[in-house]
Formats: C-alpha cells, sequence, structure tokens
C-alpha cells in the first residue's frame, strides 16, 4: 500500500494519487475511468472478518458492487455463496453465473416481473433449481399472487417475510398480521416454503439525528424482530427450522451486530469500497476503495463568470479556492471531489455533466492532461456509469473489469 504525504508547499497529489495519476495517463482510454484498489478491497474484507469472526453470516449486496467479476472476488476471498439482489435482470445473470448462489430478493417483485424472470430461465442453457432464490413478499396479497403462479408453473417458491422493524418502508410491522401468510405458507407446502424473514435497518444509524442513541435503536430494532420470531416459533412451529434466514443489517449497521445475534444473515455491500455517504463511526476502520478519475482538459488562473466579468477580481479576492480554475472531462456525478485536497465545485457557475468547472487555490501544481480524482458518494448507480472498472493493485495496474448493463 503506498503511503500518503502531503505537501505543504504546492497543492498536488499525494504520494498515491501521483503513482495513480501516472499509471492512468500510461495505461488508462483519456476519458473518465472509475477505479477500483483491490488492496484497500482486501484491506475491507479482511476489516470485514475482524467485525464477523467466521463470515458464514455475510450476504454479499449486488447492487452496490455490480461487476461479476467483482462479486467473484469477493465470494472467492470470503467463501460464501449467498447474494442479495435488487434489480430483475441482476437476478437472471447472477442465477446464471453462480451455480451455487442463494440469493434473497432484496425488495419485493412485482409479479409481472416474476413472470418475465421465469420466463427467460425457459431459454436459459441451463435449467436453474428453484431453491437458488428467495423471494421477498411483503404482503397477503403479493404472497397469493406469487402462490397462483407458483400453481401455474408447477414450481415450489422459497418465501422469505419481509418484516418491518422500525424503517417503516413497508412490510410485515405487527405479529399478527404475519398469521395469514404463515397459514397460506403451511397451507401449501407443494409450492410454498417459509425461508425466512428480512428486516432492514438503515434508520438506526441515522438515530443520532433525533438524539435517540444507536445503541438504544438497535436494542428496538432485536425487540420487534424477536417477536416476529417468538409468534413463528409458538404459533407456527412446523414452519420453524434453526436452518431459517433471518436476515438484516446493511453497510450502515451490520458492524453493529455482534458475534452471537438474533440474526444470522447479514448483509454487506457498499462498506467494502466505502462511498463517502460511508463516511460513518461505525465504519471507521474501512478504507475508500473506488475513485473517478478524470482528466483535466483546461486550466486557467482566477475565475470567470458569464455576466460578473467584472467583478472577477473581487471573486477572486473573497475566494482563495477559486485562484485556479479548472475544466474537467464530464461532471456533475454523484461524487466528492477528492484529490488534489482544495478542489471544489462553484456554485455560483453551476454544474455540468460534459465539461464540469472545478476551483482550487492559486498555488495547484497539476495541468492539463493530469487527472483529478473524485469519490463516488454511491457506488450502485455511479458504477454502472463508466464503462469498465479500471482495476489496480496500489500503483500497479491489473486490468479492465466489466459492469453489468443497466436494461
Amino acid at each position: 500500500m503506498l503511503r500518503r504525504k502531503k505537501n505543504t508547499d504546492r497543492i498536488t497529489h499525494d504520494a498515491y494519487f501521483t503513482d495513480l495519476n501516472t499509471l492512468i495517463r500510461e495505461k488508462g482510454p483519456g476519458h473518465p475511468v472509475l477505479v477500483l484498489d483491490l488492496d484497500i478491497l482486501d484491506k475491507n474484507l479482511a476489516a470485514l472478518r475482524n467485525n464477523m469472526g467466521e463470515l458464514d453470516r455475510f450476504r454479499l449486496v449486488v447492487k452496490s458492487l455490480p461487476s461479476l467479476k467483482l462479486i467473484s472476488y469477493i465470494l472467492e476471498s470470503s467463501k460464501t455463496h449467498k447474494l442479495m439482489v435488487f434489480h430483475r435482470p441482476f437476478l437472471n445473470l447472477a442465477l446464471a453465473s453462480f451455480a451455487d448462489a442463494d440469493i434473497l430478493l432484496g425488495k419485493p417483485f412485482p409479479i409481472q416481473a416474476l413472470n418475465t424472470f421465469y420466463r427467460e430461465l425457459t431459454t436459459a442453457s441451463r435449467p436453474i433449481n428453484d431453491h437458488n432464490v428467495q423471494w421477498l413478499i411483503d404482503s397477503q396479497e403479493r404472497l397469493i399472487q406469487y402462490r397462483d403462479a407458483a400453481h401455474r408453473m408447477r414450481r415450489e417458491m422459497r418465501i422469505n417475510i419481509e418484516i418491518d422493524v422500525g424503517l417503516h418502508r413497508g412490510g410485515i410491522a405487527e405479529p399478527k398480521q404475519l398469521a395469514p401468510l404463515l397459514e397460506a405458507i403451511s397451507d401449501d407446502p407443494r409450492h410454498l416454503k417459509l425461508s425466512g424473514f428480512m428486516g432492514y435497518d438503515p434508520h438506526v444509524a441515522k438515530s443520532r439525528k433525533l438524539l435517540i442513541p444507536n445503541r438504544a435503536a438497535l436494542l428496538q430494532v432485536t425487540r420487534r424482530y424477536k417477536k416476529m420470531v417468538n409468534f413463528l416459533k409458538r404459533e407456527f412451529p412446523a414452519l420453524y427450522s434453526e436452518k431459517l434466514t433471518f436476515n438484516g443489517a446493511g453497510s450502515p449497521t451490520f458492524s453493529m451486530y455482534r458475534k452471537k445475534s438474533l440474526l444470522n444473515d447479514i448483509s454487506v455491500g457498499s462498506a467494502l469500497v466505502k462511498p463517502s455517504n460511508f463516511d460513518l463511526k461505525s465504519l471507521r476502520t474501512y478504507e475508500h476503495a473506488l475513485f473517478i478519475a478524470t482528466p483535466i482538459l483546461k486550466k486557467l488562473e482566477g475565475v470567470k463568470i458569464p455576466f460578473l466579468e467584472s467583478i472577477g477580481f473581487i471573486l477572486n479576492k473573497l475566494k482563495p479556492r477559486w485562484r485556479t480554475t479548472l475544466f474537467i472531462y464530464g461532471g456533475y456525478w454523484k461524487a466528492v471531489p477528492h484529490s488534489p485536497a482544495g478542489l471544489v465545485t462553484n456554485s455560483i457557475y453551476g454544474r455540468s455533466t460534459n465539461q464540469e468547472m472545478l476551483n482550487a487555490p492559486a498555488n495547484l501544481d497539476i495541468g492539463v492532461d493530469d487527472y483529478v480524482f473524485l469519490r463516488p458518494t454511491q457506488s450502485e448507480s455511479v458504477m454502472l456509469q463508466f464503462g469498465d472498472l479500471f482495476v489496480v493493485r496500489g500503483s500497479e495496474y491489473v486490468g479492465r473489469w466489466s459492469v453489468f448493463s443497466q436494461a
């Protein structure tokens, strides 16, 4: 791993980004790329093992890391076969790529999406086992739709029930609401099989904004979840099994769950590359592994704003961070300027997806054809915008890894 040193004389890249800038100028395509550092990813996987102990509870969130080669790399490193999928085309792709995958849907699909999934399976070159997928169900109405589809297609569907553990984004909120779903599953064992519960809890990480300690918020989630499990055990013991999937958490909260927990299945995705929205206390041991690298097209002294040219000298005095102007290739991504330090977007000039303006202090010591680096604020949508990932290990080029199509 390269050391990062600050230059107090001129504003430029530190040692890490200086080497990365040189590498991309030599090996890159000359347009914006998304850089993935495998050394940092490996460190984050080691931190994940430290948080969880054995990774038997780890379920990789596909939407956060939409690249088959990247997913394969993480599955092999973590020795897991569990995935969480949120997008119907990605479900077919994941099943075609990972024969032994156990896939839990991260959101309930419309019945039309389910029908499309099975229709595409009929043209697949390899038959898919029904037991590869846990279909997420959030209501009795949706379960009836799925049950009718299972009858029509003569299939057995594994049913995972979404429970509301405090996020209030739908799902089953009270144990008594579970009863009709569990009864329907019990009454149709040939076509429906309970696979577990899923309770998503990102609100826990934000509870401090409402002056509620994270620990207290997590306790509320655990109590809600436990009520559902206890209801299942008490009222439908024939459906209960130690092998059921009790899924929860996510990148903002997974590290809050101790090794001995009600959850036996914990979802993690974005934390492994740590976009800036995940700069959380709970993830302080994780490092950012993903960067947008884009060339500088133009470098100008000072700042000139249309119709405000006559007061440009005033802006330069009032805004010392505007004394150099850069226009970059592309822009307006879900990202924040990262290297060199001191880069800012211009709130008056406005944003652009074509040639975005960035400003910097007068002593900026990089120029045209050098690269600037931005940190994505999230991974899932940003990773789909740049074509193949530009994969490195520190200052060494590894290759290009393809990402999913959005279709």
